[in-house]
């Protein structure tokens, strides 16, 4: 099973495992384990910075590429009633010289399967991106 399993009429339950697995496997930087949970023509959107990426090798490399060393705590997570939608609270924790602690809310879209075909994040401010990641996403 390499992602939550069948998800057609998807628990509570399953979406709640399917987001924490995602969130553990970003936060131990088990990129296998990550891409595990990911449908293969995944969409990733950060509206803030108007990019999107298309397709898990992309997203995985996102992850991978991602500068600093940060930390996530998932603070509370609620799913749909048609078992198909999920969206994470968390804490984000970024190490430096002045260090930050950020909230976001992250929404997942599951497919069939329990996989992740969609995840959109929405950060505290809107904000220009870091450079030297142009080569894996498009701006909108």
């Amino acid at each position: 099973m390499t992602g939550g399993g069948d998800m057609t009429g998807g628990t509570t339950a399953a979406l709640r495992a399917a987001v924490e697995r995602y969130w553990a496997a970003a936060e131990g930087r088990q990129w296998d384990a990550f891409a595990a949970t990911l449908a293969d023509e995944v969409v990733y959107e950060l509206p803030q910075t108007r990019e999107r990426i298309l397709g898990k090798e992309r997203y995985l490399r996102f992850n991978e590429e991602y500068p600093g060393d940060w930390h996530v705590r998932v603070k509370r997570i609620v799913t749909d009633a048609e078992g198909r939608q999920a969206a994470a609270r968390t804490e984000v924790t970024v190490a430096g010289e002045e260090p930050q602690e950020l909230d976001a809310i992250h929404f997942f879209t599951f497919d069939e399967q329990g996989l992740i075909v969609g995840v959109t994040d929405f950060w505290p401010e809107s904000y220009e991106p870091p450079a030297g990641r142009e080569h894996l996403v498009e701006r909108y």
